[in-house]
């Protein structure tokens, strides 16, 4: 190794993962929780189809992906330099309009900013320049999430008036119970990004992409870069299901949950990737049909078929690790 890192220095750039984790969480939320604000909105004007909630929705989605990218390069970066990257993400706060969401955002983007001046320095006094130039590329990406979120700090939204019109009888079957059982979805959901990204990056670590027989050499490639590539294109798509849950619970006067349950587990090699990915959606797939079954029983047909939906590409998920077991 080119350069010599402190236990501190990985600690570090760890703050920055669980930063970075925590915020694309928040923000994937907060535009799950943009539809409902669009339900109760009187369009700004009746001959547009979108409003200032469409055009805000779609930038937190945007930086959502944008954030979780940062922290997908700052895990490798820590995996090449020898470290272990953490499961664990930052706090979440959310808010209930788009100016308490800018708000929320502008203080993440601030300590952001304040935590990634520290790395850039840190790095640049041990020589890790790889380190130095991709903070510095991370920072200038946070300061312009910052000045978009200032644009709508003073943004005055409509009052939330509460309604004239008693709460209608078919929606009396979303209990608390009810909101428990679909936030472990959320949860689940969160456990999946967060494991199958680690797992992604950590793929890149030396010794899981060496080539050690001769067809791995001949074809650039081996078992870690294929198993790779399969997590990328699953961790996506669980964003889209944490996305698309989220939006439905807030949809139905609910709270969401943030944080990650069961805790995400990473393991060292690729079979004990595909083992550990291989448990988790075929959890996943029993509480999902549980929900389903609860969602039958209620008469909620359009929760079920949600969920009817994504647990086809959870089924899909499950197959593909089998195929690769040993």
């Amino acid at each position: 190794m080119a350069v010599k890192v402190t236990p501190d220095y990985i600690d570090l750039l760890n703050k920055a993962v669980e930063h970075e984790l925590g915020v694309s969480v928040q923000y994937i939320l907060q535009h799950g929780k943009m539809e409902k604000l669009i339900k109760k909105l009187i369009p700004e004007n009746i001959l547009l189809d979108k409003t200032t909630y469409d055009a805000v929705g779609k930038f937190l989605r945007e930086i959502a992906i944008q954030e979780m990218k940062h922290a997908s390069d700052i895990i490798e970066r820590i995996y090449y330099l020898g470290g272990k990257a953490v499961t664990t993400s930052g706090k979440v706060n959310i808010g209930n309009n788009i100016r308490e969401f800018a708000q929320n955002g502008v203080t993440a983007e601030e300590e952001a900013l304040m935590l990634y001046r520290q790395i850039i320095e840190a790095a640049g006094k041990i020589g890790d320049w790889q380190t130095r130039t991709l903070f510095e590329r991370i920072y200038r990406e946070e300061e312009d999430h910052l000045f978009k979120f200032q644009e709508y700090v003073k943004f005055q939204d409509e009052p939330d008036q509460p309604s004239k019109v008693p709460m209608p009888e078919w929606r009396n079957i979303y209990t608390n119970d009810y909101f428990t059982l679909l936030n472990k979805a959320v949860s689940a959901e969160i456990t999946g990004i967060i494991q199958y990204i680690n797992q992604h990056e950590k793929m890149n670590f030396v010794d899981l992409r060496a080539k050690n027989t001769v067809l791995e050499t001949i074809t650039e490639t081996n078992g870690a870069v294929v198993v790779s590539k399969i997590l990328r294109g699953v961790f996506m798509q669980e964003m889209d299901h944490l996305e698309k849950i989220s939006e439905r619970i807030y949809l139905l006067e609910g709270e969401a949950a943030t944080n990650p349950n069961p805790l995400p587990v990473v393991g060292e090699t690729v079979q004990d990737f595909l083992v550990l990915d291989h448990k988790l959606e075929s959890d996943t797939i029993v509480l999902y049909r549980k929900i389903i079954a609860k969602a039958l029983e209620l008469g909620d047909t359009t929760t079920r078929r949600l969920f009817e939906d994504i647990i086809i590409q959870e089924e899909e998920h499950f197959w593909v690790f089998d195929d690769y077991l040993k």
